[in-house]
């Protein structure tokens, strides 16, 4: 009889590879500055989220002294919906919204979006991992070629390594929310997913918990030695 293992899957990081050492570091770097209101930093993230609904027939057992609420666990899909995450750490707030999709035009219409909020800004350093839809092309396909010309001017983009999204502050922002409203509930809308992530967010905002950022690069050359290229 073969013996069960228990397996983790986790980001394991390359060995000896400097794109990713280079990234990593730039990544870093970018976190290392006092808050300028000219130069904020802004990370994003996204999230694709199934939508369900409770079957038909089957009502649920209201909670008790004793017992948790208990829903059946027959459910309808009623397709997905993508979450979009922004965060500035430096201030505490963040921006949340949910689209059905997250194709580039989605993306660039998500970042025009939360541009408002930094009326004093030079240049907004933005960090998102390298998906294929976090470009400056994307600003061409949703806007005309004036404006997008504007948004790359003003914007700076600033991908995280592959395999190392981790680095991004949003991706921990973004396990907060699972956390806080996501977990064990089934949102059968789009229109329900938005209002409950909104009721988090500004919730969330309120507290302005900002992030204090430890990971420093000399941190990163001794404890993930083995990224970098031995000489």
């Amino acid at each position: 009889m073969t013996s069960q293992r228990r397996v983790q899957y986790w980001v394991i990081p390359p060995k000896a590879d400097a794109e990713f050492a280079a990234a990593m570091e730039r990544t870093i770097e970018t976190y290392q500055p006092p808050y300028n209101v000219e130069i904020p930093v802004v990370c994003m993230d996204e999230q694709p989220i199934s939508l369900h609904a409770n079957a038909a027939g089957r009502e649920s057992i209201p909670e008790t002294l004793n017992h948790c609420k208990r829903v059946d666990y027959e459910y309808i899909r009623n397709g997905t919906a993508s979450i979009f995450m922004f965060v500035e750490p430096l201030t505490g707030l963040r921006w949340v919204d949910v689209r059905e999709r997250r194709t580039k035009i989605d993306w660039a219409l998500e970042v025009a979006s939360i541009l408002p909020h930094f009326p004093k800004a030079k240049k907004i350093i933005l960090v998102s991992d390298n998906l294929n839809t976090h470009t400056y092309g994307a600003f061409y396909e949703a806007f005309p070629a004036a404006e997008a010309s504007r948004f790359c001017r003003l914007i700076e983009l600033r991908h995280t390594p592959k395999h190392g999204s981790w680095l991004n502050i949003a991706e921990c922002e973004l396990s907060v929310l699972t956390r806080q409203c996501l977990k064990d509930r089934r949102f059968p809308t789009l229109e329900i997913l938005q209002s409950e992530t909104r009721a988090w967010n500004v919730d969330r905002n309120e507290r302005q918990t900002v992030v204090d950022w430890q990971f420093t690069t000399d941190d990163a050359r001794t404890k993930l030695k083995s990224i970098y290229p031995q000489f």
